[in-house]
């Protein structure tokens, strides 16, 4: 998803190799042969997560506390991470994500693959949404036509400029036709990237207004929005609807509350079961509140600096590797993130390899990228060819649920005025930085977490038409179009690190860190399977009461 209000999921850094081998780098022919079946709940399960034996026992309030409010529950609208997070467990897509990061089926029971472009979907016979009416292919294709339209879904729109056609060819039977047959196409009628599926009625009803307050969604998830106020929660009832079998979860509340201290409060005074996106700089208060586990992982997210290229001076690229040069990311893992990331070296993760090569191999694959290693002498030689060489003032935004991406600006705003460049740096609201991403200026920052398996799900953004750095480079173009149809996973991946190293060489983008997030959970409540997709699919049903 193009960005974030928070993170995906976490594990502790001993889950390290589960969550890395949980990735999964699907070609569509791959994916023809693992949708058949039902979720394999392969993941091993953490003992961080688990943290004492199921009881059986049915849980009456699940307490959720978020870093964030969200304004819209229908990601289309506003697709940050907590809102696919949300809407994971009450609409869902042709398929859905496990916590292996395989799709898996949702209200599609299989799909095959007809010629090179076409797919195929049975349709459930037997699914309904939350208010008892069966879902009909005619819900799902007006979805389809509400997800690819610009006024309707401008969060996501864009993943479908693929799509050539959308029809019904039998019963209970759909297919959708891709214009390339990108092999990333397989990903988009998912509710871990671009589809969500509403009742034709509902979306009529709303006109427009669908995920606010006034037009809540429905759904075919098992679990209904019963009440939403976007500046305070969001409360969901399980339902007896829902094709799955049902999670011990009989409601849950979302708390949002942005202000990292006041959340801190709520957690000690027992106020919630689960908290996510645990600031860097209050891991240790938070490990030391009674009753709490505090869980890392990677998350497969990725975070750096996006330089608009067509506005001046970042339209220089002497201007781009000065800043690129400035930036001392081991410091910034080391002492901001208190260790709990890794420097990135390109926009791709390395979990997003997983199945195809180890960690330490993509890292080493990835690494291959060129560099711009932390140097204030070279950054000041960069600066003397440039077309300001006196220096210049200019500014970045950081949203106020990524605190540590505010106090990395303020570090290397402090190094970039030793250069003789002064950065101003300015806190948002989520939403109003959310707004902004495709706008800003000059520099902007990028926070993105991968919510599928595909490797190139961020570098076919960030390298592609529209892209917010407005970057364009014909190698480059050429090697995403070559990767875009290439059906061996490994030659696809070795295509896109190509196109990236060629970007590199531009300076369009300059990659800081890849994530680690942090979830909190009492010893009440244990998480079974917990990967870093976990919180991206039906969720509750892996929820339990320990003892």
């Amino acid at each position: 998803m193009p960005s974030t209000s928070g993170p995906a999921s976490s594990g502790r850094r001993t889950l390290l190799k589960t969550v890395l081998a949980g990735a999964s780098v699907l070609s569509a022919s791959a994916l023809l042969e693992a949708c058949g079946a039902q979720p394999s709940g392969k993941a091993s399960a953490s003992a961080a997560a688990t943290a004492g034996a199921d009881t059986g026992k049915q849980i009456g309030l699940l307490r959720v506390a978020l870093p964030g409010s969200l304004s819209n529950l229908y990601p289309g609208q506003e697709s940050g991470i907590l809102n696919y997070i949300v809407a994971g467990i009450c609409m869902e897509g042709l398929f859905g994500v496990d916590p292996s990061g395989q799709l898996v089926p949702g209200l599609a029971t299989k799909v095959r693959k007809a010629g090179a472009k076409r797919y195929v979907y049975t349709i459930r016979s037997d699914a309904r949404f939350q208010d008892g009416s069966p879902v009909t292919v005619a819900d799902i294709l007006y979805s389809i036509e509400r997800a690819r339209d610009t006024a309707a879904s401008p969060s996501t729109a864009a993943y479908w400029a693929d799509l050539d056609t959308a029809e019904q060819t039998g019963a209970h039977e759909i297919t959708l036709t891709s214009k390339s047959g990108d092999e990333s196409f397989v990903w988009l009628p998912s509710n871990a990237d671009a589809l969500w599926i509403l009742p034709k009625s509902t979306w009529q009803k709303a006109e427009g207004r669908i995920g606010t307050a006034s037009a809540l969604p429905l759904g075919s998830g098992p679990y209904k929005v019963t009440d939403f106020a976007p500046d305070s929660h969001v409360e969901l009832e399980r339902v007896d609807t829902w094709w799955g079998t049902a999670p011990k979860a009989a409601r849950i509340r979302f708390d949002f509350i942005p202000d990292d201290n006041t959340r801190l409060l709520a957690w000690k005074a027992g106020k919630a079961d689960l908290a996510l996106n645990v600031p860097p700089a209050a891991f240790r208060q938070w490990e030391s509140a009674p009753r709490t586990r505090v869980v890392y992982s990677p998350d497969r997210s990725y975070v750096g600096l996006t330089f608009n290229t067509t506005v001046k001076p970042f339209d220089d690229a002497h201007v781009r590797k000065a800043i690129a040069h400035a930036v001392d990311r081991q410091a910034i893992v080391r002492d901001i993130l208190r260790g709990h990331g890794t420097v990135a070296t390109a926009l791709s993760t390395p979990e997003q390899f997983g199945g195809l090569w180890s960690s330490a191999e993509a890292t080493r694959r990835l690494a291959a990228v060129p560099q711009y290693d932390y140097s204030l002498d070279e950054a000041r030689r960069e600066l003397a060819q440039s077309s300001v060489p006196k220096g210049f003032t200019t500014s970045i935004s950081y949203p106020d649920t990524g605190p540590q991406l505010g106090t990395a600006a303020l570090a290397l705003a402090a190094d970039l005025k030793k250069i003789g460049i002064t950065l101003h740096v300015e806190e948002l609201p989520i939403e109003q930085w959310l707004s902004r991403l495709n706008t800003h200026p000059g520099l902007g920052y990028m926070w993105y977490f991968n919510t599928t398996g595909d490797p190139g799900e961020l570098a076919s953004w960030l390298l592609g038409a529209d892209n917010p750095a407005r970057y364009a480079n014909r190698r480059v173009t050429a090697l995403l179009t070559e990767a875009g149809t290439e059906p061996d996973p490994a030659k696809r991946a070795g295509l896109l690190i190509q196109a990236q190293s060629a970007q590199a060489a531009d300076v369009a983008y300059a990659p800081l860190w890849w994530g680690q997030s942090a979830v909190a959970l009492t010893d009440a409540v244990g998480l079974k399977d917990y990967t870093s997709y976990t919180l991206l699919g039906e969720w509750p049903s892996r929820v339990y009461a320990a003892k």
